[in-house]
């Protein structure tokens, strides 16, 4: 694996810090979420961020989706609060029940 830039290094922890902030906060708010986990290629931040809240089954997925809006305007501001602006932030954000080993 590559090593990382100190750009790049600062943007992973900026990820980090978000993806558990929103994750402690779901995990109070969301009935059944198990963890916040995600994916990034940080050459192409912030175009190529996605968080995924993860649900114990589709039943309580489907409980949640009405909220998925919310959640990633969430994230949107707390991404924008650190000067990072994502054009679409229905792309950055997903409810799903697959694990990060799936």
């Amino acid at each position: 694996m590559k090593k990382l830039s100190a750009v790049q290094l600062k943007q992973q922890a900026l990820v980090f810090s978000i993806a558990d902030s929103l994750e402690a906060q779901g995990i109070e708010q969301l009935e059944g979420m198990e963890q916040c986990w995600f994916d990034v290629q940080y050459h192409q931040f912030p175009g190529s961020l996605l968080l995924r809240f993860q649900f114990e089954n589709e039943e309580v997925l489907s409980r949640a989706e009405p909220e998925l809006k919310k959640w990633q305007r969430r994230l949107s501001a707390a991404l924008l609060k650190k000067g990072v602006v994502l054009k679409d932030m229905r792309r950055h954000l997903v409810f799903t029940t697959q694990g990060p080993e799936d």
